[in-house]
């Protein structure tokens, strides 16, 4: 039986059932009473994080960690926080096909679709949250976390590249106050936010925030749907409620509703092409499609084009209730955090993205609701020198059940015109479509204790959390029609996995001065490893079950600050070591052969797959405040994150050992898939960042003129694994403006990627097709067919790109 494009479908759809810089500014802490007295004791030019789950100066948190205050993100109109990556070096925030949220931090990458753990985990207020919902708006922030390198014990979840923690703002007690801001663009982009805050009393508080916005994602047209245009628009309302009983007890409940509508078209570039289909009106009751269209016209990256015949659309409706509470008992600090999270995802999209075979539309329907219920329990000592002590308890659970409808109609391929018996052009079709259904259970519970021990300038800090990981998951698939072979119970997988790592890390701290400090730090994670649902029936268990994921990473660096903070300065090096890391190798072509070639199944899938891996890097940040109008940072980051000799499949057409997609889809070697040795790159990102933004302001009176950029940089770098030579990239953009008096409102003009480059940041291996099949399954004998299985060919690779250049105005006030 065939199942050439089922597989690839079936594991899409269970995937998506899992979804999951340096400033001169003062950046606000929690109001919890540890971070109140951070704050009283700090400098005004200190930043105060929460990296290590309490209230620190940045300078003394042992770990390397890039700060984006919520003032920085209004300055920059950071409005996604995939463009964070634009204050972080070594940060990679993409979304390649609108509904894929894809994280890479320090060379290592993360697949949503792959259905594993995140590389780099999420939190939403202290609330591990999946990127697909937190990406999608963000307004009223407090502050935006990257925490560099393995995590495995400050927070519930483990993590192997990092973290990125949201904090939302909370209510103050004391002062009525606010904010407005409304902006729009030359490319039909507005965002509108405001919120405010209601102390109606020293006890108790609100803050009601809100966001509308719209923007047209990529600015990608579809030539073959009239010049339809990509478009979102977001709408997004929170209400916090704070209570604070007394200085030893406070609590925050928070409801956040989330609204989201992306309409957005894949890019693609290429001279397109007219694919081989049948002018043979019928074959088996099927309608073929007509004689010898194209596929689209030429289209460069400037011309901005998709030639997809449907739609892709992502709606996203989304209710999270958090509640946050801190009580201090003296000796101690007990604090909770839990969270409810209800998601419903509706995709709709057109999965012949390159339209190779033009009239026909592959249709996926997928929707996904699925509740997360988390909760945390900690009880940390309150000492600050001597021995301190933390012990905590974390559990959370994921269900929910994707259910796809979607057309699975199979292509013949073309046959042999001298055949006496059956002189057809290739094209027929036979129809065939599928609904799919997805549940999905996923609970962890973890258990940590950690210690820390400071005399003098010294402090010691170790830990380890114990983990239990249960994971069920199955898949049930119905055919209409039922294809011969077939009865009507439906085609059945479950996968389900139960482990038990321990993870965790120590660190040294020695503050040779006020000013400076050295540290070194040794950290462990794990990430589950599993079964791949719906993969190709009877292929090799290597391609079907991975084994869990284990990271060890070392590091040292210095922080510090000079001339009264006007100098801040980090060095950071590390070394990290991943054993069986858990990757994702997308559109590999696959071949099934069994039972002396009675059965065969063959087609394009994406498989996860271990290989062993080494990163080795160096990170720093220097950031000066010359004097009080003057504010200059600037980030680098070099990280050689490379597959150790690693074997992994790839597509390897022309037998050549290497990645490449030459000729017809063929598998070299004896396996079901072609296998690749190689020592390349984890994620297709260079080794180098830089990222460097300043302000520099012209004070007249009560008024204030000023100047501000914000400068990114990528070198070109080739990609083995696509056989691309990716160009640099310089992102530079530039905002003039003036504040007014005592800064209550600021207008200001500004440009989006000010010299207009629309260089690619990501490319498919090959053109997109669309598989083809030919096999005794139907009736057919194979050796009819010219080149058995030959694709159709869209003559289009998919890409993304740098958007254009964009001009804007804000206008913004505060109260």
């Amino acid at each position: 039986m065939e199942f050439l494009k089922l597989s690839r479908s079936a594991l899409y759809c269970c995937s998506a059932s899992l979804l999951v810089l340096p400033g001169m500014v003062r950046a606000q802490a929690e109001p919890s009473k540890p971070a109140e007295q951070a704050e009283q004791n700090a400098n005004p030019a200190d930043i105060i994080v929460t990296a290590m789950r309490s209230a620190q100066r940045l300078q003394d948190v042992a770990m390397a960690v890039t700060v984006a205050s919520g003032e920085q993100l209004q300055k920059f109109k950071i409005f996604d926080v995939k463009d964070v990556q634009q204050l972080a070096p070594g940060l990679e925030l993409t979304n390649t096909t609108g509904r894929n949220n894809t994280t890479t931090l320090r060379g290592i990458g993360f697949d949503p679709d792959s259905g594993n753990s995140p590389a780099v985990q999420v939190y939403l207020n202290d609330i591990p949250t999946d990127a697909q919902t937190v990406y999608t708006a963000i307004y009223d922030i407090n502050q935006i976390e990257v925490l560099r390198g393995p995590q495995g014990l400050l927070r519930g979840l483990s993590a192997p590249a990092g973290s990125i923690t949201i904090a939302t703002q909370r209510p103050d007690f004391n002062v009525t106050e606010g904010y407005a801001q409304a902006t729009a663009t030359d490319r039909h982009a507005y965002n509108v936010q405001a919120a405010v805050t209601l102390p109606f009393s020293d006890t108790f508080a609100v803050r009601v925030a809100g966001l509308v916005d719209g923007n047209r994602i990529n600015n990608v047209s579809d030539v073959n749907r009239g010049g339809e245009t990509s478009r979102s628009r977001t709408e997004s309302a929170r209400i916090t409620l704070g209570w604070r009983p007394s200085s030893d007890f406070s609590a925050y409940l928070t409801y956040q509703y989330l609204a989201a509508d992306n309409k957005q078209f894949q890019q693609v570039v290429g001279a397109g092409n007219t694919p081989t289909v049948s002018v043979f009106p019928y074959l088996f009751g099927a309608v073929v499609p007509n004689a010898s269209p194209t596929s689209g016209p030429p289209l460069s990256v400037t011309d901005r084009g998709a030639v997809e015949e449907g739609v892709f659309r992502l709606q996203n409706s989304t209710h999270v209730l958090n509640l946050a509470a801190d009580y201090d008992l003296g000796p101690a600090t007990l604090s909770f955090i839990g969270a409810h999270q209800y998601t419903n995802l509706t995709i709709t999209r057109d999965q012949d993205v390159g339209n190779a075979v033009p009239g026909y539309i592959e249709s996926s329907n997928v929707v996904t609701p699925y509740l997360v219920d988390t909760a945390e329990l900690r009880l940390t000592s309150n000492g600050k020198t001597g021995l301190g002590w933390g012990i905590g308890a974390f559990y959370t659970k994921q269900t929910g059940t994707t259910v796809v409808q979607q057309d699975q109609t199979t292509f013949l391929a073309p046959y042999n015109l001298s055949d006496p018996i059956l002189p057809l052009v290739g094209g027929a079709t036979i129809p065939l479509a599928l609904r799919i259904v997805v549940p999905a259970n996923t609970q962890t519970w973890s258990f940590n204790g950690n210690l820390h021990y400071t005399t003098g300038p010294l402090t010691l800090t170790g830990g380890v959390r114990y983990s239990i990981i249960k994971n069920i998951q199955s898949t049930d698939i119905y055919f209409n029609p039922l294809p011969a072979g077939v009865t009507a119970n439906p085609l059945s997988d479950v996968a389900s996995g139960l482990y038990h790592p321990v993870t965790g890390g120590a660190t040294i701290d020695y503050a040779l001065s006020h000013n400076l400090n050295l540290y070194a730090t040794y950290g462990h994670s794990y990430r589950a490893g599993g079964h791949g649902v719906s993969t190709p029936a009877l292929i090799s268990g290597d391609l079907t079950q991975t084994n869990p994921e284990k990271t060890d990473s070392f590091e040292v660096g210095i922080k510090g600050s000079a001339m009264d903070r006007k100098i801040n300065f980090t060095l950071t090096g590390y070394y990290q070591k991943l054993n069986n890391f858990l990757s994702r190798f997308t559109g590999i072509y696959y071949n099934v052969v069994r039972f002396g070639g009675l059965y065969q199944s063959s087609g394009f899938f994406d498989f996860n797959y271990n290989a062993n891996a080494t990163i080795k890097g160096v990170e720093g940040s220097l950031d000066l405040r010359p004097n009080r109008n003057i504010d200059l940072g600037a980030s680098a980051s070099y990280t050689k994150a490379r597959f150790d000799n690693a074997k992994i499949p790839c597509n390897d057409y022309a037998g050549t050992g290497v990645s490449n997609q030459n000729g017809n889809p063929a598998v070299t070697g004896s396996g079901d898939v072609s296998y690749c040795v190689v020592n390349s790159r984890l994620a297709e990102v260079p080794d180098f960042s830089l990222t460097a933004n300043g302000e520099i302001r012209f004070p007249t009176g009560d008024y204030t003129p000023f100047i501000r950029g914000l400068l990114t940089y990528r070198p070109g770098f080739f990609s083995n694994s696509v056989q691309y030579q990716y160009q640099d990239r310089e992102m530079f953009n530039l905002f003039v403006g003036l504040r007014g008096p005592e800064g209550r409102w600021e207008l200001d003009v500004f440009a989006r990627n000010l010299l207009n480059q629309q260089r690619i940041t990501n490319i498919s291996g090959g053109d997109a097709t669309m598989s083809t099949y030919c096999g005794a399954g139907y009736g057919i004998n194979p050796a009819l067919c010219n080149g058995k299985g030959t694709p159709y060919n869209s003559g289009y690779r998919t890409i993304n790109s740098m958007n254009p250049r964009e001009f804007g105005l804000t206008l913004s006030t505060k109260w």
